[in-house]
């Protein structure tokens, strides 16, 4: 590898961006190239696939094989809200590889007790923010149904480009959120993107099922980045 593209890919990836070092397999010459950046033709659409997956492998493209590896940030999931649906989430994005934490200043709720074993952030959310930036592969849920702890996190994960905004709440309860954030500066498209009610409608009744319907929407949401938005779902 150029050590130029080595030094440039630890950067990458120390900001949390993905990156993909492509690899001519005919005359072993590579370059770096970032997600989002323009590449025509057949290697372009096998980046664009490869970025979205994650996999790294070799294709063919314009007569040559190239070798596309893969550096993607760990997606993370962050709510805010340490409730019951809180409590059922951790373990099941866990497991699904979506390191979760929570941000709740409510100390009562936001106990070591209640979330064994989960990062607790028992802070306001525009505190830890400020140290703990969202970004392009952080998923955030909403979950407190108090807006003097959500607003400020919703607009903050809109503004970093957060792969998923997912809030709690009826319609109603949204169209009062939407007229907030509106009054916050932010403009209608991105808001418009904010999944809510939130999780996929599967009838989800209890807390865990709540829990299941949101972590199924993060998922779908992370593979399907750069595509068309699916319907949002599922109230809650």
């Amino acid at each position: 590898m150029d050590p130029l593209n080595l030094k440039k890919l630890n950067a990458e990836r120390r900001a949390r961006r993905a990156v993909m070092l492509v690899t001519d397999l005919g005359d072993g010459r590579d370059r770096i190239v970032r997600e989002g950046d323009r590449v025509a033709g057949d290697l372009g659409v096998a980046i664009t696939e490869t970025f979205r997956t994650g996999a790294s492998r070799v294709v063919e493209a314009e007569g040559r094989s190239f070798f596309l590896n893969a550096h993607l940030p760990q997606p993370r999931l962050v709510v805010i809200g340490a409730v019951h649906i809180s409590q059922a989430l951790a373990p099941m994005a866990q497991v699904a590889g979506y390191p979760l934490e929570i941000i709740d200043p409510r100390t009562a709720f936001a106990t070591p007790e209640r979330f064994p074993d989960v990062t607790l952030q028992p802070e306001w959310p525009e505190d830890v923010l400020k140290t703990h930036p969202l970004d392009g592969y952080t998923a955030l849920a909403a979950l407190t149904h108090d807006p003097k702890i959500d607003d400020y996190a919703i607009k903050a994960a809109l503004e970093a480009g957060c792969f998923y905004v997912g809030a709690l709440g009826s319609r109603k309860t949204h169209a009062r959120r939407m007229e907030r954030l509106m009054a916050m500066g932010v403009p209608a498209e991105r808001i418009d993107t904010i999944f809510s009610p939130i999780g996929i409608d599967i009838g989800a009744a209890s807390p865990a099922e709540i829990a299941v319907a949101i972590l199924a929407q993060v998922i779908r949401a992370f593979r399907s980045r750069d595509t068309a938005r699916q319907p949002k779902g599922q109230a809650a």
